[in-house]
């Protein structure tokens, strides 16, 4: 099915997204544009500080849209919007954070914290439904339902990220933003968490924007993939087509730089330093074009042809 044909259920419109500092507004996000389809994964990659997360927080209205637009379900809900539509977004778009210490209040069980969202939408139910709830949303993360009257600091890394996930997924989401969800985690449980998120994926129905540094596992668990850097989209393709192609120069920087199980292959593998002064911008202004096949990359009239040479040289 082509992109034509599925359901857009996120799209971001020139987004920027600026913080004050003393020495000015300082853009951390700039002119983004991508959609996200109901029922995939879409993965935004990147540097530390490149703004990936701050696009996430502006999608859950936690950051403010300096100018641009989010669009959900054809509707704007960055900026001003009623509080019918706020609700809606609040239930329906949920964030599962990086850190799993961070994200959990300290002083609450898990009973409060799974179900904290449910009080926030004011929705009445009686004591015995919200347990009903928080003990199936334990369940559906694997965790056992007598775990609701402890505290986080009695669980494992892997165990509060999952609590991180049941607090979402009670809320019955559409869209969930998973930011770096398992780079705070031992490297022998990230699988796992890797897994459960796809599960839970293929049962409910979810869609995911899947915020990761590593292109390994994006390359894992993603359907599309964007490159960010310094705030602006680079790249963005289908995964495998992005491995198999990667056309701008940063792309190719983060693809030489991913580690390999392979002790030989890593001894003698050559990793690419991305240099920004390879682009001559100075008069022929880059724009992001589609190359193809729904491959966007940010190049000039030089950069492009060049890249259409290589995409049909290589096919």
């Amino acid at each position: 099915m082509n992109g034509a044909e599925r359901e857009v259920l996120l799209e971001l419109r020139d987004l920027e997204v600026g913080f004050k500092t003393k020495h000015g507004i300082f853009r951390a996000v700039k002119g983004v544009n991508f959609s996200i389809y109901r029922g995939e994964t879409f993965g935004l990659v990147g540097e530390s500080g490149s703004g990936k997360t701050s696009i996430g927080r502006a999608i859950v209205r936690i950051n403010d849209v300096s100018s641009g637009s989010i669009l959900y379900k054809g509707r704007k809900i960055s900026g001003p919007i009623s509080r019918d539509l706020d609700l809606e977004v609040v239930r329906t778009i949920q964030m599962i954070f990086q850190d799993p210490m961070a994200s959990l209040n300290e002083r609450a069980k898990v009973d409060y914290i799974v179900s904290e969202g449910l009080y926030n939408i004011g929705v009445k139910r009686t004591e015995a439904e919200r347990l009903a709830l928080v003990e199936k949303a334990l369940l559906e993360v694997g965790l056992l339902p007598e775990f609701a009257s402890r505290f986080p600091h009695e669980f494992s890394g892997g165990q509060r990220q999952r609590i991180g996930i049941a607090r979402a997924l009670i809320m019955e989401p559409e869209l969930v933003i998973a930011d770096e969800p398992i780079s705070a985690l031992d490297v022998s449980i990230r699988a796992q968490v890797l897994n459960l998120l796809a599960t839970i994926q293929k049962a409910k129905g979810l869609t995911y924007l899947f915020i990761a540094h590593d292109l390994s596992v994006v390359r894992f668990i993603t359907d599309r993939i964007a490159v960010i850097n310094k705030g602006e989209l680079v790249e963005l393709a289908e995964t495998e087509e992005l491995f198999r192609h990667p056309l701008h120069p940063y792309t190719r920087a983060l693809i030489s730089a991913i580690p390999q199980p392979d002790p030989r292959a890593e001894r003698i593998k050559v990793v690419t330093v991305y240099d920004p002064a390879c682009h001559d911008y100075a008069v022929d202004t880059p724009s992001w074009v589609d190359v193809g096949a729904g491959h966007f990359v940010l190049a000039n009239a030089s950069e492009l042809a060049r890249y259409k040479e290589e995409m049909s040289s290589s096919a």
